[in-house]
């Protein structure tokens, strides 16, 4: 997807990589990576899902755990449901603040709630709504040099200029390194749980 920096912005910082040895499609796979732990910081909407039903082949109704802060027409990612609910869908309906309806195909139509054990998640899907805000751009290309220097060094780690191993570098301190940047932007209930 690579909706915060585009692979060119990536193989510009890494000193312009040959697209001979890292095509686009490998340094969009590393952003992606990037853009997923950048934004599992940031304010997003999402809730989790605890049961659902299929009225029919092409409509499902979702529950939530809390309160959802959806909008019908809007496309949310639904994952840890089932294979037709899962992936980004269309919300038609409103139901109320925990109900809502999506388009699915090929559901199979079952009227009673099905639990969903453990809790799915819908998210807002659109991280472009950061594009352009710096803090989040640097957040992200850090993050991304990151992952590209753990795929291509011996054993994922760093190295410094006097070739002396040093530790992991996708620890769970790239969090703590990136958060500084992230600054108000960040979503505190992803910090605590």
């Amino acid at each position: 997807m690579a909706s915060i920096i585009t692979p060119a912005e990536l193989r510009a910082a890494l000193n312009g990589v040959s697209s001979s040895l890292y095509s686009d499609a490998v340094l969009t796979e590393i952003i992606d990576t990037a853009e997923s732990v950048v934004g599992n910081l940031l304010v997003k909407w999402n809730a989790p899902i605890d049961k659902h039903y299929s009225e029919s082949a092409t409509l499902s109704t979702i529950h939530t755990t809390k309160p959802h802060k959806f909008y019908a027409t809007q496309t949310v990612a639904i994952e840890g449901v089932e294979a037709h609910i899962n992936g980004n869908k269309t919300i038609t309906t409103i139901v109320d603040e925990f109900t809502f309806k999506i388009t699915t195909s090929g559901a199979p139509v079952h009227l009673d709630w099905r639990n969903v054990i453990p809790n799915g998640l819908a998210a807002e899907n659109d991280l472009s709504q950061y594009a352009d805000v710096a803090p989040i751009e640097s957040a992200v290309l850090t993050v991304s040099l990151d992952v590209f220097k753990a795929r291509t060094s011996a054993g994922a780690t760093q190295n410094g200029l006097d070739f002396v191993p040093a530790p992991y570098i996708l620890g769970r301190t790239i969090q703590n390194r990136i958060v500084g940047m992230l600054g108000a932007y960040i979503d505190v209930e992803a910090l605590i749980g």
